[in-house]
């Protein structure tokens, strides 16, 4: 099968999904019908988009299953090195550094206190334990743009000269700057918990499931990160288109203001922001005590996988020609 044809397969199941969707989905999903709601017809094209191309993306690793065995095969000989990838970048991130590792607690909590000054001071927004409520945001948001902005450039720039000599799996260089900036993200956590004590938030016992809202952010960084890898190979200025986009991003992300400020038109667009979702369902789980429902949970998940799947297509289907451009 080629390319059209799996294409073609793409759109005529997402028609038939929408189409199932619109009629079957749940009301906490859907609300409540018969209404023909703006939010059903959303919900159901995004659901029905999303399975479309999960689906049809494992329909090519069946279809292809001696690549996959070979790319798995591949992973696991090369997963030493992407250790000591890993390694090597938190130990060069500090390098030279007098308080060295130290800065990754001190860095979320300066930011912190510079913003909390700033916009519960003098924009005086009206909202409990606002430190907390800053930092979660910084967190999430910190990961995906550190980790998408290294990962893009990881090749174009970082690994061109190790391609042009020996064989290493051309993935391995975006997904070594995701992993590093988790590692990264996990002293920010500590800095997190010394803020929700200092502050005296409650600690509500669904923070023991922020692993999950960081699972499905590095999922979505990862295909973001493979994405843009392959993209500023071809095309340089990628790099400083992503860095407006970055700061656009920014401020399409409730980080350091309340989501109530918004007109109901500007708050409908933002949830076309997948960042926006995976702070809500990080604030939720440390916030407010509880556990998001299964929308939250499904499009969540639904964005991970499906940059998931466009960033591993675009590698696979682009890697052979890195060569001709590095």
């Amino acid at each position: 099968m080629t390319k059209k044809h799996f294409a073609g397969i793409a759109v005529i199941l997402s028609c038939l999904l929408f189409v199932v969707f619109l009629i079957y989905l749940p009301v906490e999903v859907a609300g409540q019908r018969p209404a023909m709601s703006r939010a059903l017809v959303v919900n159901a094209g995004f659901l029905a988009i999303t399975a479309a191309v999960v689906i049809v993306f494992l329909l090519i690793i069946a279809t292809k299953r001696d690549f996959v065995r070979g790319q798995i095969a591949t992973f696991f000989r090369f997963r030493h090195l992407l250790f000591l990838m890993v390694k090597r970048d938190f130990v060069t991130r500090y390098r030279r550094s007098i308080l060295g590792v130290l800065w990754s607690l001190l860095n979320p909590l300066l930011t912190m206190m510079v913003l909390t000054a700033v916009f519960s001071t003098l924009f005086r927004f009206e909202i409990e334990f606002f430190p907390v409520y800053l930092i979660s945001g910084q967190l999430i948001f910190g990961l995906f743009s550190e980790s998408t902005s290294l990962a893009m450039g990881s090749i174009a720039t970082g690994g061109g000269a190790t391609i042009k000599k020996i064989y290493v799996p051309k993935y391995i260089f975006p997904l070594s700057k995701v992993l590093s900036s988790l590692v990264n993200v996990g002293f920010s956590l500590i800095a997190f918990f010394a803020v929700v004590i200092v502050t005296r938030a409650p600690f509500h016992w669904t923070m023991f499931l922020i692993p999950i809202p960081l699972f499905y952010i590095l999922v979505f960084s990862i295909g973001i990160g493979l994405f843009l890898s392959s993209i500023a190979v071809f095309f340089r200025d990628i790099t400083y288109i992503y860095g407006v986009f970055i700061t656009l991003l920014t401020f399409m992300t409730p980080i350091f203001y309340p989501v109530s400020i918004l007109p109901e038109r500007v708050y409908h667009i933002m949830h076309l922001n997948p960042i926006f979702h995976y702070v809500d369902y990080f604030r939720e789980l440390v916030q407010h005590g509880q556990i998001p429902g299964l929308w939250s949970n499904i499009i969540c998940l639904g964005f991970a996988l499906a940059a998931l799947c466009l960033g591993i297509y675009v590698k696979m289907s682009q890697q052979s020609k890195y060569i001709l451009y590095l």
